[in-house]
């Protein structure tokens, strides 16, 4: 059985405790912050929840080895206390640091002090809803390197009814079908073979620029 990863978040607002109570899922969380109503919000959701200021090293290193596997600082509002906590997971040890900033300058001085990845969690939904009310055929999407993306796309009228074979995507158009979330019957099928068959109740998984991605959506409707 794979051991579960064990992951600390430190500051429980709104995003690190729903962060926190996803994690719990899967992962070993230790949940951190110095407020006490934060924390007994969410005891009895996570595996371990702490009252601690982890301002102070000595404190936070009596509770954080180098074990973990990660750690999200998502005290984006509190600069010093988020730029400490990364400093101090840094020195501890901790293999993978996320840490929450507000602006380009907060991110900088977190990154230059340890952390190994920046979060803009508002900025990031934006760009999630913005994409989808401008194109509500892209129904999600993960952001990858130099604008690629991953997305969710529901097929137009002119696609059902063809093989993928048919409809040739990666010569068209420079994307490529990962995969197809089949609504009836409910299945998943990763790499479909070139001769599925798109139906109207299917979704499909797509990679490619997202430039291409919403061409396809447009001239594929036309």
């Amino acid at each position: 059985m794979k051991e579960k990863k064990h992951i600390v978040v430190i500051g429980l607002g709104e995003f690190g405790r729903e962060l926190a109570q996803q994690l719990a899922k899967e992962c070993e969380v230790l949940a951190i912050d110095r407020e006490e109503a934060m924390v007994e919000a969410i005891l009895d959701k996570v595996q371990r929840a702490l009252i601690l200021d982890v301002r102070d090293f000595h404190s936070l290193s009596s509770l954080v080895t180098k074990d973990f596997d990660e750690a999200i600082v998502s005290m984006g509002e509190s600069l010093e206390s988020s730029i400490l906590a990364t400093l101090h997971l840094k020195k501890i040890g901790v293999k993978r640091i996320w840490a929450k900033a507000t602006t380009e300058d907060h991110a900088a001085i977190l990154k230059s002090v340890g952390a190994s990845e920046i979060i803009f969690p508002e900025r990031e939904t934006a760009r999630r809803l913005a994409a989808q009310l401008i194109n509500p055929n892209l129904l999600d999407f993960i952001p990858l390197e130099e604008d690629y993306r991953v997305m969710d796309v529901a097929p137009p009228d002119s696609f059902c009814g063809h093989t993928l074979i048919d409809l040739d995507l990666r010569r068209r158009f420079g994307v490529f079908v990962l995969a197809i979330k089949e609504l009836v019957p409910m299945r998943f099928v990763f790499l479909p073979s070139p001769d599925f068959v798109i139906k109207p109740s299917d979704i499909l998984v797509m990679i490619g620029k997202e430039a291409d991605l919403v061409r396809l959506r447009e001239k594929a409707g036309d």
